[in-house]
């Protein structure tokens, strides 16, 4: 495909990858903070480490910056109101406060969202730069699951689910 606008085109080939949605999250000074990402990936099994990409003016990354560490929490079918929220550019606190109805629990000094299907928790063992974007390694310290539940997906930007 050919256009004008070549990250328009590389938006729209890359969005035929689907993945899954997650919430990023870490507490600071000022209270938790959090962002919706799709750009995740396992990077190692030995030692464990994980790759998240930050938007550069993110405030959630200032506070991993300083914190040191962060959750990656994986979002369930049905949960795309969440991800709008935390993807919104409210700040952290307010972002937790649309967790009425599911709420949220410490764990290795990070926020897990109770509904999360899965979790991981790391510490930020660096920061590489990558164009718009830093690319956080953590390396992981804890792990959870549910025992059930689909995942939320994003494929051609929009959220979606896996079909059975």
């Amino acid at each position: 495909m050919r256009t004008a606008d070549p990250a328009r085109a590389f938006r729209d080939t890359i969005g035929r990858f689907s993945t899954g949605v997650t919430i990023v999250t870490a507490i600071g000074a000022d209270g938790p903070a959090g962002m919706t990402t799709n750009a995740i990936a396992s990077l190692s099994l030995d030692p464990l480490l994980l790759i998240v990409c930050f938007e550069m003016r993110s405030r959630t990354l200032e506070v991993v910056r300083t914190t040191r560490r962060f959750a990656v929490n994986v979002l369930r079918a049905g949960d795309e109101e969440l991800a709008a929220v935390f993807a919104s550019k409210r700040v952290g606190p307010a972002k937790f406060e649309a967790l009425t109805e599911h709420g949220w629990s410490e764990v290795h000094g990070v926020p897990v969202l109770d509904r999360a299907l899965a979790w991981i928790a790391c510490e930020l063992r660096e920061l590489r730069p990558g164009g718009d974007h830093e690319i956080g390694i953590g390396e992981v310290v804890a792990t959870g699951a549910a025992q059930d539940g689909d995942p939320l997906v994003f494929y051609r930007g929009a959220y979606t689910t896996v079909a059975h």
